[in-house]
């Protein structure tokens, strides 16, 4: 466990000859094309035009990995030595496909370019470690061709992303965003905000206590977000519905709800009544628009129906509290 946690198992890169220097090479380009094919798997359904692009980037390896390969031939024979970026200390590694998922278009197309930025820097680097001269115009053009890369994407986006492919694509991303996340954490903050406003303000004018208020609404809060998280869980593995992980789903609507519950609780953890009470009102002002406008900013809601229901609805729960912490 040691070896593999220091790298005692590893040679350093300043050791490899100019052949094992080819062989990593070669093994290198095999693993990136892998790489840019899953990527190209993973957004086939719901971005096609994005997995093309993937697919040519991954062509583009595969001639690299063939010149390399020819050279070695030429120089070496066909025994080419297993080395792998994981057998060289100090040598870049690349994050499996499977650690990148989610695969969202922003997250593989930053992930691409650190890819093309770390190979042009490697193959710089053997070019002046080796002094046959075509290994070394190889290595050289092959840096170039790297560096060209974040071009080639570019051009590559641009021919698979114009027009209505890639609005369409970005219709779909934003979607699955509002339904994975947007929406869930919506549900939570209205009813962490509102729900609770009832309790809290009940207890905070039937004792007076700042205390024992703030441990009504912890508890309001806490209670609601775990009940609401593990609803948004059971109700909706999100297969059929295309609304994404449960997991995510349910973290976010627990959390959500937990915090619009603390936002008016948390204040009661001043002493003086009238001050944690003023300061409670403000921020329920402050969540209850804030609903209204992630309403009309992802959901489209127009204002006037959003403050309607949230702004309104939140007041009259608000109300209810205080009369009957008053009675």
């Amino acid at each position: 466990m040691f070896n593999r946690l220091f790298g005692f198992n590893r040679r350093a890169f300043s050791s490899l000859s100019e052949q094992e220097i080819l062989a990593l090479a070669i093994s290198s380009e095999e693993d990136d094309a892998r790489i840019y094919r899953a990527y190209a798997d993973g957004l086939a359904d719901d971005y096609p035009h994005t997995a093309a692009m993937f697919e040519e980037m991954a062509a583009e390896e595969d001639r690299h990995r063939a010149w390399l390969i020819e050279l070695y031939r030429k120089r070496f024979g066909e025994r080419i030595p297993l080395i792998r970026r994981e057998h060289v200390r100090g040598y870049y590694q690349r994050r499996p496909d499977w650690l990148v998922r989610p695969l969202g278009l922003e997250n593989v197309r930053a992930q691409a370019a650190l890819m093309e930025e770390e190979a042009q820097r490697f193959y710089a680097h053997a070019a002046q470690r080796t002094e046959d001269a075509a290994t070394r115009k190889l290595l050289g053009d092959l840096a170039a061709a790297e560096q060209r890369h974040e071009a080639l994407a570019g051009h590559l986006a641009e021919k698979h992303l114009e027009g209505d492919a890639g609005r369409q694509e970005e219709r779909t991303e934003r979607r699955q965003f509002i339904l994975t996340y947007v929406q869930p954490g919506l549900a939570g903050l209205m009813d962490g905000s509102v729900s609770t406003l009832a309790p809290i303000f009940a207890a905070a004018f039937a004792t007076g206590d700042t205390w024992q208020t703030f441990l009504v609404g912890l508890a309001a809060s806490l209670g609601a977000g775990i009940s609401m998280g593990f609803t948004e869980v059971a109700s909706d593995d999100g297969v059929i519905s295309g609304r994404g992980s449960p997991l995510k789903r349910g973290l976010t609507t627990g959390i959500m709800t937990a915090l619009g519950g603390l936002g008016h609780a948390l204040p009661y953890l001043i002493p003086d009544f009238w001050t944690a009470t003023t300061i409670a009102i403000a921020i329920v002002f402050l969540e209850l628009w804030a609903i209204a406008f992630i309403q009309n900013r992802y959901m489209e809601t127009p204002w006037s129906r959003a403050i309607f229901q949230v702004v309104l609805g939140g007041a009259l729960v608000f109300a209810a509290g205080m009369l009957i912490g008053n009675a």
